[in-house]
């Protein structure tokens, strides 16, 4: 059976959630952050040496990267569906979006997450912060022009891969009245039955 190593309040929200979508038999191994830090406990660092999460485990494989995880389950599992045919135009878009979520997009929401503990100290900062926040979330308001998801007519690996980022994007960065296609996206994808099963399953 499929294992996944899931911190509970991160990013691997996107891969309970993409099991559920395929409908597989999948274990959870849910870790706390620690109270004082917020890092991950020591034991994750078992089942991979970085100690980060997601890990998926399948087939005697140990597997990081929520990318890269997602592409697997997608090719092994999704039977045609979550990704356009490859040698496509529409799979280069796929491989884009999909890869652009946390090589690019993630960085200033990360920086902001974490120069937000420091106080003043920030303040020289937070002006290209922001303008890259704004930067990187007016791209994909604009991605979604005229359209429900980043690829196609159809959700992919690479919207939920993207999810995390734009629901942290609409959420901070002044909701539906700045972001309005985002802000529909958001209420799409929460809306799923296996977005529902995942947040009733293992929380928030």
């Amino acid at each position: 059976m499929i294992q996944l190593h899931h911190l509970k309040q991160s990013r691997s929200r996107r891969i309970t959630w993409l099991l559920e979508e395929l409908g597989l038999d999948y274990e959870v191994v849910s870790y706390d952050r620690d109270p004082v830090t917020r890092l991950a406990p020591p034991e994750l660092a078992r089942i991979h040496p970085l100690g980060k999460a997601p890990v998926l485990c399948d087939d005697g494989q140990v597997l990081i990267e929520s990318g890269a995880i997602i592409e697997y389950l997608v090719r092994r599992y999704g039977q045609g569906r979550f990704a356009p045919a490859v040698d496509t135009p529409a799979y280069n878009r796929y491989l884009q979006m999909l890869h652009y979520a946390e090589g690019s997009a993630m960085l200033p929401l990360m920086l902001a997450l974490y120069t937000s503990r420091l106080g003043e100290g920030a303040a020289p900062l937070q002006p290209r912060i922001q303008s890259e926040m704004k930067n990187h979330l007016g791209y994909l308001e604009g991605e979604l022009a005229g359209r429900d998801y980043f690829v196609g007519d159809e959700l992919s690996g690479a919207d939920i891969q993207l999810s995390f980022i734009v629901q942290m994007g609409v959420k901070s960065g002044g909701g539906a009245a700045v972001y309005p296609n985002l802000a529909a996206f958001v209420e799409r994808i929460e809306a799923r039955p296996a977005y529902q099963r995942a947040k009733t399953r293992h929380g928030e």
